[in-house]
């Protein structure tokens, strides 16, 4: 159990303890292992595609491809943030996790969450102006202006963090200390405070559900702009290649924030399926956004090729 300090008459509880994902004990290896590989399958192919659009000149002179080498940062940072602690779950190790190590992981969560959020909208203008304004596209969308907007989610991402954390935490907490989660998220965490929560749930709700609710509906708005006008486009490859980049997106932006909404539109509530349901935007995402946007991007393949053999051509100079 986690350790508490008495400060008077009250109980102040240093450490939680995160009780994890519920699941059978005979399933304790295999769910290691299963995570294990997840983790780093994640991190190396956004790896690959971080470092693909950072040494292919055609892509990263594109904001399209400058966004996606972004959203591979993030996704290897956000699962770095869950993954391994999720992981060290399914192990006999201590579950507690230090008062200061619960809101690192709160704020950085948060911080790369929002900021992905955001960043998935970008992607979706980004897509709508080359689609619906090809002509005007690049005075709209220049790399002086991504630079910006994605700047811009950053800074909007760690203001987000920063409110989430600091709501959170100033509440006192004072016993029991066990997380009946896999981390330290907001609706977890506040369900143990010592005192009425209630601003923080509406926070919660606006701050996140609404704006990720908005978000989504923003994108999905722009995707129905996009259909419209790939409709027109008389060309079978044109129309093939531009709704394989709008189906990439939408696969994505659906298994992001489709359990984000369910999990915050309803911060007060509790459901068996809320850690489940977490799984797919923590893990899952960042774990098939290199695979949806690799394997259906054929901009992206030929790069990797390119590299590749380049690579290989250098090699055989030698």
């Amino acid at each position: 159990m986690g350790n508490t300090e008495n400060t008077s008459l009250d109980t102040v509880v240093t450490d939680f303890i995160l009780l994890g994902l519920p699941h059978p004990q005979n399933l304790r290896i295999l769910l290691f292992l299963v995570f294990l590989i997840i983790y780093i399958l994640t991190q190396l192919g956004n790896l690959l595609i971080l470092l693909t659009v950072w040494a292919d000149p055609k892509l990263h002179a594109r904001p399209m491809y400058v966004l996606l080498g972004v959203l591979s940062f993030l996704d290897m940072w956000l699962s770095s943030v869950i993954v391994p602690r999720l992981i060290l779950d399914f192990t006999p190790a201590n579950k507690a996790i230090p008062f200061g190590g619960c809101v690192a992981q709160l704020y950085f969560f948060h911080f790369l969450g929002s900021t992905q959020c955001f960043l998935y909208t970008l992607m979706a203008y980004d897509r709508y102006l080359a689609i619906c304004r090809p002509l005007r596209y690049p005075m709209l969308m220049n790399s002086k202006l991504c630079t910006i907007l994605v700047a811009g989610a950053w800074v909007a991402g760690s203001i987000h963090g920063s409110i989430q954390a600091t709501l959170t935490f100033r509440l006192p907490y004072c016993g029991p200390n066990q997380v009946d989660y896999f981390f330290c998220d907001i609706p977890a965490v506040l369900r143990l405070a010592c005192a009425d929560t209630t601003v923080n749930e509406l926070v919660t709700f606006v701050d996140i559900g609404v704006v990720a609710a908005s978000c989504f509906m923003l994108i999905l708005l722009l995707l129905c702009h996009i259909v419209h006008a790939i409709l027109k486009i008389r060309t079978a490859d044109g129309r093939r290649r531009a709704f394989s980049t709008c189906g990439s997106h939408l696969t994505v932006v659906t298994v992001y924030y489709v359990p984000c909404i369910f999990i915050y539109l309803r911060a007060g509530s509790k459901s068996p399926l809320d850690g489940a349901v977490a799984v797919f935007y923590t893990v899952i995402t960042p774990f098939l956004n290199p695979l949806i946007y690799t394997l259906r991007n054929q901009e992206v393949k030929s790069a990797l090729k390119r590299i590749a053999g380049g690579r290989g051509a250098a090699s055989e100079n030698k």
